[in-house]
């Protein structure tokens, strides 16, 4: 009798910031070597979002771009031409992403949550889903999600407080894993809180996690902390994250 070959694992790489890895080539081939079998690649402004549509273009079928308006790169007399940019290409995007919040950097709150309104108002007319920053923000992200009647929210690299968990699982909005599982107590109590299917596996690439900068392949590291801390076989987690990746983008990514 032969033996049963186990089922490779596939995962999505749910966020990664890929325009500006010089290794782009080289990261993808380890990825898809790895069992990684799609990347959304988010965007922050009109530079990285020309970037963004280009490598998923270079890379149909594998890379999918998300645009996005980072509140990093807000500038004021830079909003509405980013803001065009977003609208003009909305339809040649898979989500908008990404966009939200961030009450550590020293933007104006108001002209944030001003852009993040018009943001999520363009998702809410072309009907793509939402990837969400919210540091320290968290709440009043939230807020301004669920006002707007969002029906497909991912909050990205969730760390927030867990009884506004409560407030976002039962909206049915999602949140994202990173490899800072490792090490994060708030990112880890988040996510054994949540039930698996409101979970996405991500790495933030290219974003450094304990020294070492991370690329698509590592998240494998993420679905091996996540597995770990919901005691469950990361097949098991793989598989149902790979589902939740696919309703939520509305691809048919193959697990």
């Amino acid at each position: 009798m032969e033996k049963k070959e186990s089922k490779r694992i596939s995962l999505v790489d749910g966020h990664a910031h890929l325009e500006g890895l010089n290794d782009l080539t080289e990261s993808i081939q380890e990825a898809k070597a790895a069992g990684v079998c799609g990347v959304i690649a988010v965007g922050m402004d009109i530079e990285s979002n020309q970037k963004v549509l280009k490598i998923a273009r270079e890379n149909k079928g594998y890379i999918y771009p998300a645009l996005g308006y980072h509140p990093w790169e807000i500038k004021e007399e830079e909003v509405e031409k980013n803001l065009s940019f977003i609208r003009n290409h909305v339809e040649e995007c898979i989500a908008l992403g990404e966009i939200g919040l961030d009450y550590k950097i020293k933007v104006k709150k108001e002209l944030q949550r001003k852009v993040f309104g018009d943001l999520l108002d363009i998702a809410l007319e072309s009907n793509k889903p939402t990837i969400i920053h919210c540091r320290y923000s968290h709440r009043r992200a939230f807020e301004m999600v669920k006002e707007r009647n969002i029906t497909r929210a991912v909050f990205h690299w969730y760390s927030g407080p867990v009884n506004l968990l409560d407030k976002i699982l039962s909206m049915e909005y999602l949140i994202s894993a990173t490899p800072a599982l490792v090490y994060s107590p708030p990112h880890q109590d988040a996510i054994k809180k949540a039930p698996l299917e409101r979970i996405l596996l991500e790495t933030d690439t290219p974003v450094l996690y304990q020294g070492r900068e991370s690329r698509p392949k590592d998240v494998m590291v993420t679905l091996q902390e996540a597995a770990r801390l919901k005691g469950l076989k990361p097949s098991i987690v793989a598989e149902q994250t790979t589902k939740n990746a696919s309703r939520y983008f509305g691809i048919p990514f193959q697990s």
